[in-house]
């Protein structure tokens, strides 16, 4: 196993972060620091500290929260509460898989698993994630074919959706259905902007096929492997 994967697989950060830690010189092999975050190692037989604390891979748990507005994805922030602080039995333990910035809401999913993390965010996966976004404006017809021709955000690279559509929502003609594969930073409202608009509220509602249906904000529930699994690639409802 990588280092960063083992690092990861025990709960220290994801796999990019754990990279960090361990170019810091922070993380000992058997004994001796190791600064290269593809680094081989055998859980079973290697010896592994961080800042001189023994390492081992911890329970991998699953969970599914509807993120709040004014929370941040991240493990800890100097000035705005994180989304780990609403499931205290496991803060210490648990990164969001993907993100959500500060201002959007719903469906988030937080593990200790490394490698299920990869997996899911691989984009040979090919898992869309579904949002509902209410506009500042209505929109017509036009404008939505311009925006799902899609935008270019710097030279030589375009963002674009799989799927844009008004929903039957009020106010009408302001809340539209997004489908995104890219994963690109803030990339809805990236081509809102792009399209002469603005994002009042921001809604992950799906997840590949998991669908945000009963949780209210805040709320979460602790799924097994299987069951998450079987939610992203088959279908359900949380």
């Amino acid at each position: 196993m990588r280092l960063n994967a083992f690092l990861s697989s025990c709960g220290v950060a994801s796999r990019r972060k754990s990279e960090t830690v361990i170019l810091e010189g922070r993380v000992q092999v058997n004994g001796k620091i190791v600064l290269a975050p593809f680094f081989q190692v055998d859980p079973e037989k290697d010896f592994v500290t961080l800042d001189k604390k023994i390492l081992k891979i911890s329970e991998h748990v699953y969970y599914v929260i509807n993120k709040p507005v004014g929370y941040v994805c991240a493990v800890s922030d100097k000035y705005d509460p994180v989304i780990i602080d609403l499931i205290p039995e496991y803060k210490d333990r648990l990164y969001p898989v993907g993100r959500l910035d500060r201002e959007s809401e719903g469906l988030l999913i937080l593990t200790n698993d490394g490698n299920f993390t990869q997996s899911v965010l691989h984009p040979s996966k090919k898992i869309f994630k579904e949002y509902e976004a209410l506009l500042n404006i209505p929109i017509n017809e036009k404008q939505l074919e311009r925006w799902r021709k899609g935008f270019e955000i710097e030279e030589g690279r375009c963002i674009k959706p799989i799927n844009i559509n008004v929903m039957a929502q009020e106010p009408l003609n302001q809340w539209v259905s997004i489908t995104i594969a890219e994963g690109v930073k803030r990339e809805i409202r990236l081509m809102a902007k792009q399209a002469g608009f603005s994002v009042k509220r921001l809604i992950r509602r799906k997840f590949g096929a998991m669908k945000l249906a009963k949780l209210k904000s805040g709320e979460f529930i602790r799924l097994s492997f299987s069951e998450l699994y079987s939610k992203i690639f088959n279908g359900g409802e949380v």
